[in-house]
């Protein structure tokens, strides 16, 4: 894979069938990680009148929106919806009951963009300036969950020095790197 480069109408890159592999399902395993779950009231949902479902879809809060918002006890998940205000709970739980929502649906559509614009069989891909910054998006939230599992900290390199061929994590470290090569590369032929 060279990266991305220019192109006359946005940016463009060709992925071999294995990356586009391996791109298509971490963006998927991430996106099912923050999909929104099923409100109990979504099978009464037609019955809500449009204003009052617009309106919950601008704020992130429901009927079913929880009053006290929590940080997530999953760690990946804490990562990528973290809490606005780490010094004060009572806010961060305020913010997070109006914003959550919203934050992921938002990754769920920078990520159906990446699977979209991304052929499964590997191949061309051809992006305007709008599916290029969603593929930013999720390309960092896919390194942001890897992140989390390895224990990434600010000193990767002393990581990936520590990480042997025969460690289990040698793999995702690899590909963690690779994906920041992508992402490199992207933000460069946006420049």
């Amino acid at each position: 894979m060279a990266g991305f480069r220019r192109s006359s109408d946005g940016v463009t890159a060709r992925f071999a069938r294995p990356e586009a592999a391996i791109i298509r399902d971490l963006v998927g395993q991430v996106a099912e990680l923050v999909e929104p779950a099923p409100s109990p009231g979504a099978s009464a949902s037609a019955s809500v009148s449009a204003r009052a479902a617009e309106l919950a879809e601008l704020t992130g809060m429901t009927e079913d929106s929880p009053e006290d918002a929590r940080l997530p006890d999953d760690p990946v998940l804490a990562r990528l919806l973290p809490d606005a205000y780490r010094d004060d709970s009572d806010a961060a739980s305020e913010f997070r009951r109006f914003t959550e929502s919203s934050l992921r649906s938002a990754k769920m559509r920078s990520a159906r963009t990446l699977l979209d614009t991304l052929p499964a069989a590997g191949g061309r891909v051809r992006l305007s300036s709008d599916q290029a910054e969603d593929w930013l998006r999720s390309l960092n939230d896919v390194r942001l969950a890897l992140g989390v599992r390895l224990g990434v900290t600010d000193d990767f390199d002393a990581l990936e020095e520590d990480v042997e061929t025969s460690d289990p994590r040698y793999a995702y470290v690899q590909v963690y790197q690779w994906l920041a090569y992508i992402q490199g590369s992207l933000v460069s032929a946006l420049s």
